[in-house]
Order: structure tokens, then C-alpha cells, then sequence
């Protein structure tokens, strides 16, 4: 595709001198005429033109005044000013600040002021080169960013921040060892509840749950690993860490138990029934990282405590929003919570009988 030649518009109220101009430089640039400050503005008003020249005396107001006057409509347009020598001074002001690009003095030489005109063109086609690429550097980082929400609603932010922060060279599969408080929820009776519910309303009921129950994780400072049916996996400590983790895992289970009323007053007419939950919390060393191959990585934590915790919240099937907590989780915590002992239990996959500790409330 050709390119189009540069629009350039000359101002001047001299009628002779707007004939000499076009005569002149018609070959080499699309050019516009006027004879006054007005009518000038409603010619750049119609068209695209990136180049604006006007002599310095015109009766109406100076080519200074002109140029200043339409720097709010035309902030990137090119601005050139033709002046005697008597009015160089002025022009030189205006100059450095910013409202003139360069002058040409009267009479003006065909050559010089060729040359200054091109320079001029090259510098607005490079200027309009820049506002496209800023315009696509704009529209990617906009797609960026909502990609990192999409992708924060399925991967924990801290995790996304850290995949982000890496360089092509690091793996994203590298695992690392931490102490963590696991939190495992899960909704009493739900299966036989889904039963009677359409397909549709069973979707919309658990994104509202785990919304709230989300938003109750995240501001105890844990972060919500996996989803599970109707239950919930949660985890304090990974992959950013807190000196409360076990209080925070803590608290946050009340908090659960507390969200749960103010849910059931929107959904307990809809459904029937009122919701009823079971939490298990517990503490110990894990394996945390992105697991996975090539192609599809997942966040996750893997150890006995994981499956404790699991086991934990097993107990709480025949009490509804019960909170059980192990042993170890309870020895952190017994200054911040009120407990009473539910155990010893023997758990599957344990050998040993566990000690666990009901919630009972905030001290």
C-alpha cells in the first residue's frame, strides 16, 4: 500500500502568499489553505493534519496566538510559525515553551523550508508510529491483566504472583518443606440435598458458598487450595506465612460457622433447609508446590497432616458446625480460643490414637 503524503495547513491572510505556498509544496504534501485563524480551526476540525504553519502578522490575532489557541483541541499537532526578523524574538520564546516546533523566516526559500517540512513530517509520522504502539502496549497489558484475575480465581493470588515473578529458566515445579495449619470443610447432607435440587441451582448455591467461605479464608491470611465436591481445602502458612498461622486457620473456621448464618437467611426457603457444616483443623510439616508436568502445573500440599486434617473433619459428621482441631493446632491456639477435649480418636490410617479438641469459641 502507497504511502499518503502528509497533510500540512498554511495559514496566512495574504491570498497571494497561500497560491505561492500551495504552488510550491502540492507535489510533495497534501495541502490545506486558509486566510484565517477561524476558518483554520474548522479545517483541522474535518481533517487529519499533523503539520500546521502560519505566518506571524495576520489582523485577527499573531501566528503565535493562533498556535497557542489550538494546543487544547490538537495537543500533538506540529506547530510552525513564518516571521520577519523583527519578530524573531517572540518566536524564539515561543519556542522554548513548546507551543512553536521551529520558524522560518520571510521571505521563506522554497529548499529550506522543503527540508523543514519533511523533518517535520518524518518527526509526526514518528509520533503517530508512537501513539499506535502505545495504543497495542495498552490493549495487551489490559488482556494481561485480566488474565491474572481469570487465572487468580483458579490458582491462589500469592501463587500467581510468585509463577509471575519467575524467569523462563526457573521451574515451576520446585517443592519446598513447611509447617502449614490445613483446613478442610465440608457441607453435611449435601449429596442428598443435590438430589433435589436442579442441576442449575446446585452450581449457583456452592459459587455462593464458596464465595463466602473464600472471602473468610483470605482475610485470615490463608489461601483456598482446591475445591472438593462441597468441600474445602485451605491452607495457613503456604505459599505466604504468618506468625499466627494456626490462630488464623482458627479463627477463620468460626468466622465460617458465623458466615453460614447470614447464607442460610438467603437460602434456606430456597432449598428447604438450612446448611450445616464440618471443619477440621490441623498443623504439621508438608511438601508444597506446583505439581504437575509441562503442560499443567497445580498448586498443592501433600503429607500425612493433609489427610489428618481430612480425618478431622470426618468426626464432625454427626454434629452439625462443629470445629475440631488436632493436638497440634490446639497447643498454639489455647490462649485465643476456648476448647474442650474429643478424644482420643483412632483414625484411619493412623496407628496411634489422635487427641482432638472442639472449638468452642473466641476467649
Amino acid at each position: 500500500m502507497s504511502h499518503q503524503p502528509t497533510a500540512v495547513l498554511y495559514v496566512d491572510d495574504e491570498e497571494h502568499n497561500l497560491m505561492a505556498f500551495k504552488a510550491a509544496f502540492r507535489r510533495q504534501f497534501t495541502v490545506h489553505t486558509s486566510p484565517s485563524g477561524r476558518e483554520a480551526l474548522g479545517i483541522l476540525r474535518q481533517h487529519a493534519i499533523p503539520i500546521v504553519i502560519t505566518d506571524q502578522r495576520m489582523p485577527d490575532m499573531t501566528g503565535v496566538q493562533f498556535l497557542e489557541a489550538i494546543i487544547p483541541e490538537f495537543p500533538d499537532t506540529i506547530r510552525m510559525i513564518l516571521t520577519g526578523f523583527s519578530d524573531v524574538d517572540a518566536i524564539i520564546k515561543a519556542i522554548n515553551t513548546g507551543r512553536v516546533y521551529r520558524y522560518v523566516t520571510k521571505p521563506w526559500d522554497e529548499q529550506e523550508l522543503l527540508m523543514t517540512l519533511r523533518g517535520a513530517a518524518a518527526l509526526a509520522d514518528s509520533q503517530e508510529k508512537n501513539r499506535r504502539l502505545m495504543s497495542e502496549l495498552q490493549e495487551r497489558v489490559a488482556v494481561q491483566e485480566r488474565t491474572v484475575r481469570l487465572f487468580q480465581r483458579y490458582v491462589p493470588a500469592n501463587v500467581v504472583e510468585d509463577i509471575l515473578g519467575r524467569t523462563e529458566e526457573e521451574s515451576l515445579l520446585d517443592g519446598e518443606t513447611r509447617i502449614v495449619s490445613i483446613l478442610m470443610s465440608d457441607i453435611r447432607g449435601f449429596t442428598a440435598l443435590s438430589t433435589r435440587l436442579p442441576a442449575k441451582d446446585v452450581v449457583t448455591l456452592l459459587n455462593d458458598y464458596f464465595s463466602v467461605m473464600t472471602e473468610v479464608v483470605t482475610s485470615h491470611f490463608g489461601s483456598v487450595n482446591k475445591f472438593m465436591g462441597d468441600g474445602m481445602l485451605a491452607v495457613f502458612g503456604a505459599p505466604l506465612s504468618h506468625l499466627e498461622n494456626q490462630a488464623n486457620a482458627v479463627l477463620a473456621a468460626l468466622d465460617m460457622v458465623d458466615r453460614l448464618k447470614a447464607f442460610n437467611g438467603r437460602w434456606a426457603d430456597r432449598i428447604g433447609q438450612p446448611l450445616a457444616m464440618g471443619i477440621g483443623v490441623n498443623t504439621g510439616e508438608v511438601v508444597v508446590g506446583n505439581v504437575g508436568s509441562a503442560a499443567r502445573v497445580e498448586y498443592t500440599v501433600i503429607g500425612d497432616p493433609v489427610n489428618v486434617a481430612s480425618r478431622i473433619e470426618g468426626l464432625t459428621h454427626d454434629h452439625p458446625n462443629a470445629i475440631l482441631i488436632s493436638q497440634s493446632t490446639q497447643d498454639a491456639v489455647s490462649s485465643v480460643v476456648e476448647t474442650k477435649p474429643w478424644g482420643p480418636f483412632q483414625v484411619k490410617g493412623k496407628d496411634e490414637e489422635i487427641l482432638v479438641h472442639q472449638v468452642v469459641g473466641r476467649r
